[in-house]
């Protein structure tokens, strides 16, 4: 079975106590938003990583439930803990909760499916993602509710059909997939580095900025490049009730879940209805703005929740299903 591994990251720094918004929420303009009134309340974000901690202070009321695809733990499905740290630390920047403690996460009101499908080690195979996939296509509630977005940092060389036509399926239900675009990159926009999931057309695939809003280095470039948003020096969550600093593409994407969450919780508030993924898509680009670097680098650009476009409609049929121009 092929392999998928941990987008690679740094860590940075590990701590035990911080009370703060970090920065990459303020980068984002995430409070904007939280001032209208919207964090993402009750919307469901399924994380595919390497697990959770299920008790971290800000994080136990946040996970709604979970299922463990890996060997690890005797292979109890039941255990879903994050034997690893990344998964925690994602978890967080999208959903840590507000709590007067700890971080906040960028839609601090939303919860958590957490889906172990990389073991400790930071690996897993695409059976194992694809199993992630359907389970959250699958999940629903205690109160009826469904998965709407689910963030996948992690990747690999591989094109795999059963893995892409998983990703297929999860959009066809109306769900937004989001994955780390990479961390091969070399600086130069003519360099093409793909890594899949990211590469495939159906996701929303994510570069890093640093903390001067410029193209990380390491941040891949190629044409599925949808935007970027914060993933150097990121504070979240950690194993342990501790705190930890990590950089890479792997803490920019759940960037972008946990806004995709907030936009959702705004548009659906005040437009009465349900949206697509298609609707989702369109607003999220909508809350872009271009840091003039090539297209191969930016997409669209980087992710501000309080600015906002002439919204424009894009619709191109692909696969029997609409998707979004250069998507």
């Amino acid at each position: 079975m092929p392999n998928v591994q941990l987008i690679p990251f740094r860590v940075e720094r590990i701590t035990e106590n911080t009370v703060e918004v970090p920065r990459g929420i303020r980068m984002i303009r995430a409070r904007s938003i939280w001032r209208e009134g919207y964090k993402g309340e009750n919307i469901v974000v399924a994380v595919i990583d390497t697990g959770c901690q299920p008790d971290h202070p800000d994080l136990i009321n946040q996970i709604v439930g979970g299922y463990n695809f890996t060997g690890d733990y005797n292979g109890n499905p039941g255990n879903f803990a994050d034997n690893n740290g990344h998964g925690t630390h994602v978890c967080g920047i999208i959903a840590a909760a507000e709590n007067g403690f700890g971080v906040v996460g960028a839609a601090p009101k939303a919860k958590l499916l957490v889906l172990k499908a990389l073991t400790g080690s930071g690996e897993g195979t695409t059976d194992n993602i694809s199993s992630a996939i359907q389970y959250a296509i699958n999940w629903t509630g205690p109160r009826g509710e469904k998965v709407r977005v689910i963030n996948m940092s992690l990747g690999g060389p591989s094109d795999e059909a059963a893995l892409h036509l998983s990703i297929k399926n999860a959009v066809q239900a109306n769900i937004m997939v989001v994955c780390a675009a990479g961390n091969e990159g070399d600086g130069i926009a003519d360099t093409i580095e793909n890594s899949y999931p990211a590469a495939y057309p159906e996701v929303v695939a994510v570069g890093s900025v640093n903390q001067r809003g410029r193209i990380s280095r390491f941040s891949n470039s190629n044409g599925a490049v949808d935007l970027v948003a914060p993933g150097e020096q990121v504070v979240s969550t950690f194993p342990g009730n501790q705190f930890a600093v990590l950089s890479g593409t792997s803490m920019a994407a759940p960037h972008v879940s946990g806004a995709v969450a907030l936009l959702i919780d705004k548009f659906e508030t005040i437009l009465g209805h349900e949206l697509t993924e298609l609707d989702e898509y369109n607003k999220l680009l909508n809350h872009t703005i271009s840091l003039g670097s090539p297209e191969a680098q930016e997409g669209h650009g980087m992710l501000k929740l309080n600015h906002q476009k002439v919204e424009k409609l894009k619709k191109l049929l692909r696969g029997g299903s609409f998707r979004i121009e250069n998507r």
